[in-house]
């Protein structure tokens, strides 16, 4: 069971998106009878909203064969086809999972990555409200020391949510500050250790081997560490989120995205371009600016949401997941 506030959230977050893709596409298709040029305007519609150009050529591609050979004629009919092949692009590929990973042993490590100016440090303090609110122990390692403030902004959010935090000195080595983290999450048997970094443009050579070095100091003290490698990544910046996730992939191998600020673009498509140039599943939306404001991202609920501009079934938990926290 998910709580009516988030499922209020959750709505409003994906406003723009459906409105310009689901609304979209309806407006342009319902009660019409499919033509040649009604699909080249379907496929306009799709690169507007940040699909990509390879999918969206692709999924209306589909969509033309099917016409042609007659199975398709009218708007309602290739708006339920659209539906099905983007929520075939965005099932898992073989041996994705899209909840956060575990361990079989404490603590699960999550290392938190991305560049400058994506609400990466709110998205941590998203996560450990999750994990918090799913049961679990959550230890946070401030290792922002070049932001000025970033500890300060993170240290805020810990004693909101009640959890402990493991703090540097501004401007020290951000690998000694997850150290002392994996050091701190090991004696005190939490469950979970999150670990925020600086933000860092994607083609800053230093900084990316400096992202490296923590990670392997994380290995060293746990092993198999980081358990969980996680991108924030901004839906506002639509294709160039892509650039920046395959700089960040290269160096520290990415295991999942989460992609904030949904709530401030009608590009929502950008989801799919994502998964299509990448091979690294989307995990979490961020939809608003408090803790409660993230969703597990589940595929089939999110492509009915954005074509529907609705969520049916507030009892249910519809678009929650399997649950109503984030598993981790």
């Amino acid at each position: 069971m998910i709580f009516k506030s988030a499922i209020d959230a959750v709505r409003r977050g994906l406003a723009r998106t459906a409105s310009a893709v689901g609304l979209g596409l309806r407006s342009i298709l319902h009660g019409r009878r499919l033509d040649e040029s009604l699909i080249n305007e379907v496929e306009s519609q799709l690169i507007a909203a940040d699909v990509g150009v390879i999918a969206a050529r692709e999924i209306v591609d589909s969509l033309r064969c099917e016409f042609r050979a007659g199975r398709v004629e009218r708007g309602e009919d290739a708006l339920e086809h659209l539906k099905r092949r983007m929520k075939e692009r965005l099932a898992p590929r073989a041996g994705m999972t899209l909840e956060l990973a575990t361990s079989s042993t404490k603590p699960a490590v999550v290392l938190v990555v991305g560049v400058n100016g994506v609400g990466k440090t709110t998205s941590v303090a998203k996560i450990a409200q999750s994990i918090r609110a799913s049961g679990k122990t959550v230890l946070l390692a401030a290792a922002d020391t070049y932001r000025a403030g970033a500890v300060a902004q993170l240290s805020v959010w810990a004693e909101r949510l009640g959890v402990d935090i493991i703090r540097g000195s501004a401007g020290g080595d951000p690998a000694a500050v997850a150290f002392d983290g994996a050091e701190a999450a090991v004696a005190r048997g939490v469950d979970v250790l999150l670990v925020d970094t600086a933000g860092r443009l994607h083609n800053e050579a230093s900084l990316m081997r400096q992202l490296v070095k923590i990670r392997d100091v994380l290995r060293k003290r746990i092993p198999g560490a980081p358990h969980e490698t996680l991108l924030v990544l901004d839906a506002t910046s639509g294709q160039n989120a892509i650039a920046q996730a395959r700089a960040f992939q290269s160096a520290v191998d990415i295991s999942g995205i989460f992609l904030a600020k949904m709530d401030g673009t009608a590009r929502g498509g950008v989801v799919i371009a994502i998964h299509d140039a990448l091979g690294v599943p989307v995990k979490l939306i961020g939809v608003g600016e408090t803790p409660q404001d993230v969703q597990p991202f589940d595929a089939d609920r999110f492509v009915d949401a954005v074509f529907s501009a609705q969520f049916v079934g507030e009892n249910s938990g519809q678009f929650s997941g399997p649950g109503s926290t984030i598993s981790a």
